[in-house]
């Protein structure tokens, strides 16, 4: 009647000690302490799940075996299959033969002729391990011993050879990796290259992760050539709202090379602090404060830029600049009020000393949100902010300056048009300390204070068709200046440092006042949305007409347009033309397309500042662009080329393809780079580098553009352009 009729399950639990093994089976039979199972078994012992075909259980011995497709699943995590298993509870000691284990989250199995297990240590003979389709894998590890801990879940291969399909390509003494994925201390992949100049690179990173607040990296280098160094990061979370960052690095130059290199330094080091908590003040004085507060560190310092070349294999990766800012910013922030501070450090990486850079250290602020009166028509706010700036010779400076805009607004003919007039009060401090320099003269405290006033008119309109909907906004905006005053300071040197061919002199370093002209600006944008409100056309037209003694002049015209051209094609462009010089003063066009699994980027800019600076070229003309190509789940190329025009030298460019597997990614690239140095006599100098970058990634073991194995070919000639 029920096909339970035919088929029954029979139960039985045996005990030993405090353990406890409940077996499962088609047909079961007893006999002089001998029990024999048949059929589809399930053996629960603990936390394991053990399937086979056939179990004898020894009751004298606590011995119990499996015969026949034997599959064990722990903490649905991990597989064991094999033909015969010996597990003895008395001893807990458990042997399987052949072994087969597979990791369910990583998809990697480790085949071998036997395993034995005692408590949480798996010992295993001579086998293979890999992440690949087992049947005719890509790559694979051939070991003559491991052993697993299935409580760290650490696994560990001996005298391991790395195969590719089957070709032998490296051999590894000792390998461990972890089938967890929680942090453990170790060994991460390892960077080499070859370079004509700084001859073999090796690089092995050791991460140490002893709690789950903080972790350590630590990166020894060499360069045969050219010296060896240290660089590390650790990173913690001290609370559940801030966390840190700190880097600090060392390198030191051979004197062979640093003699022929010229270099500025023999040694190279700096050091980087990153802090974020979004609730300090609270958390660190015990407050109850409402709003929001927060802190900021950004903390940099390095005595030059190879400081950064140096940090990694891979110039390409590296952002360099000749000046690095440090900062701390500050603030506490309310629905009506908001508190800041900020402190900013400024080091120019050309000069060896900074004595004479600018300085802010602090700055203030305070700022009284917008508000309104009479039915939101009137509107204002305040800001005020208070800098000390300084440099170590020389004048210092405390500049303290107010903001007060008050706003009246109106719409009339149902909002088709809006009204504005602002009124904008501004005001300006300063008080000078320090000593005089010769080359400035003397400083006097100051005042200056001035209004102006500004007009707003802005209409916008839309109207839909079937196929698109079109959106015009037309504005226009007259600022016209009112009173001011001056004195001190602000009267002593208005006609000077009013002249922007002065702005740059020492005189000027503390004159940051802009005269307010009579400007009327006129702004006209569209824009063309598809229905389904995608944005197919943005445009903008602004223009600026200045009056000035009575006399009108036209400022330069912009205009800005961002076209979908076709669900593929992206045209941008971003001009402004001068009547004066007639010409244009900046032009940035880009075009991309991206379909097919093809990827196409072109930009170029030219810029040109119509000034005729000694040893500074007045013109900029530059073009970027990009290539990736994806043929198909396995094959992907890539281009860059980056120009500059003016200079009439190739800033980078950049070849290379990616075979991609499930299991395995191979690349190939071949870069060249023009990467900043800092050479004798204080000079700023660059070296054109030229090298082939291999890439290799066993999956899942590594991961493609994260912990891949890398080999970097540096090409000789090596050019450096002063």
């Amino acid at each position: 009647m029920f096909r339970l009729l035919f088929f029954y399950i029979l139960f039985t639990t045996l005990v030993y000690a405090s353990d406890k093994v409940e077996i499962y089976a088609t047909t079961i039979e007893s006999k002089n302490n001998i029990i024999k199972a048949h059929g589809d078994i399930v053996v629960v012992y603990k936390e394991y799940f053990l399937n086979a075909k056939e179990a004898i259980y020894n009751k004298i011995t606590s011995e119990l075996e499996l015969f026949d497709n034997i599959r064990v699943t722990y903490q649905n995590n991990r597989k064991v299959l094999g033909s015969y298993a010996k597990l003895n509870l008395a001893s807990k000691e458990q042997t399987f033969q052949p072994l087969y284990m597979l990791e369910t989250k990583s998809k990697v199995w480790l085949s071998a002729n036997e395993g034995c297990s005692k408590d949480s240590l798996l010992d295993i003979d001579s086998g293979i391990m890999s992440g690949c389709n087992p049947d005719n894998p890509l790559w694979k590890m051939e070991f003559t011993s491991s052993d697993y801990n299935t409580d760290t879940k650490w696994l560990n291969l001996y005298n391991t050879r790395i195969y590719i399909y089957d070709i032998p390509v490296l051999y590894l003494p000792y390998f461990g990796y972890s089938l967890d994925t929680t942090r453990k201390t170790g060994l991460l992949k390892p960077s080499v290259g070859i370079s004509d100049k700084e001859g073999f690179y090796y690089e092995q990173p050791l991460f140490i992760a002893e709690s789950n607040w903080w972790d350590l990296e630590l990166k020894p280098q060499i360069r045969t050539n050219r010296g060896y160094g240290v660089y590390s990061q650790f990173r913690f979370v001290d609370s559940r709202i801030s966390k840190g960052n700190f880097k600090a690095g060392y390198f030191k130059e051979k004197d062979i090379y640093f003699v022929e290199e010229d270099l500025a330094n023999r040694y190279h080091f700096g050091f980087n602090f990153e802090y974020d908590n979004s609730d300090f003040i609270n958390q660190w004085f015990g407050t109850k404060y409402k709003g929001q507060s927060g802190i900021y560190a950004d903390i940099n310092n390095m005595n030059d830029v190879d400081y950064i070349n140096l940090a990694s294999n891979d110039t390409t990766k590296n952002s360099t600049a000749t000046h690095v800012l440090s900062r701390i910013n500050m603030f506490h922030n309310s629905d009506e009020n908001y508190f800041g501070t900020y402190f900013k450090y400024y080091k120019d990486l050309t000069k060896e000393s900074n004595e004479d850079t600018l300085q802010k250290l602090p700055t203030f602020q305070y700022h009284y949100y917008l508000d309104t009166l009479f039915d939101n028509h009137l509107l204002y706010n305040l800001d005020l902010q208070s800098n000390y700036i300084y440099k170590s010779v020389g004048k210092t400076v405390v500049q303290t300056n107010v903001n007060i805009p008050v706003t009246l607004q109106k719409s009339f003919f149902d909002e088709y048009l809006n009204l504005s007039y602002k009124a904008q009060l501004y005001a300006q401090h300063s008080s000078f300390y320090g000593s005089e320099e010769v080359s400035t003269g003397e400083y006097n405290n100051g005042i200056f204070a001035r209004n102006y006033h500004i007009l707003n008119a802005y209409t916008q309109l839309t109207k839909p068709y079937e196929e698109f909907l079109h959106v015009v906004s037309f504005g226009s905006s007259y600022t016209m200046g009112g009173s001011e005053f001056r004195d001190g300071f602000y009267d002593d040197t208005k006609d000077f440092c009013s002249n922007p061919l002065n702005q740059n002199t020492p005189q000027c370093e503390f004159y940051n006042i802009t005269d307010i002209d009579d400007v009327l600006e006129l702004d006209f944008s569209q824009y063309i949305f598809d229905l389904d409100g995608k944005q197919r056309i943005y445009h903008r037209l602004a223009q600026k007409i200045l009056y000035e003694n009575s006399k009108k002049s036209v400022g330069e015209l912009e205009n800005e347009l961002d076209y979908q051209i076709s669900d593929n094609i992206k045209l941008y462009n971003n001009m402004f033309y001068n009547y004066d010089e007639k010409t244009f003063s900046k032009i940035f066009n880009k075009i991309s397309y991206n379909h097919g699994g093809l990827n196409l980027a072109l930009s170029h800019l030219y810029k040109d500042t119509f000034l005729e600076l000694k040893n500074i070229s007045p013109y900029s003309s530059y073009i970027t662009s990009s290539a990736r190509y994806t043929y198909n789940d396995n094959y992907s190329y890539h281009l860059k080329y980056d120009y500059d025009i003016e200079a009439s030298f190739k800033k980078s460019a950049e070849i290379g393809f990616l075979y991609s597997k499930r299991c395995w990614d191979f690349g190939l690239k071949y870069v060249e780079n023009n990467r900043p140095a800092l050479i004798q006599n204080n000079k700023s100098s660059s070296v054109y580098d030229r090298y082939i970058f291999f890439n290799i990634a066993l999956k899942p073991l590594m991961s493609s553009g994260g912990t891949t194995s890398d080999f970097r070919v540096r090409l000789p000639d090596a050019l450096r352009q002063e």
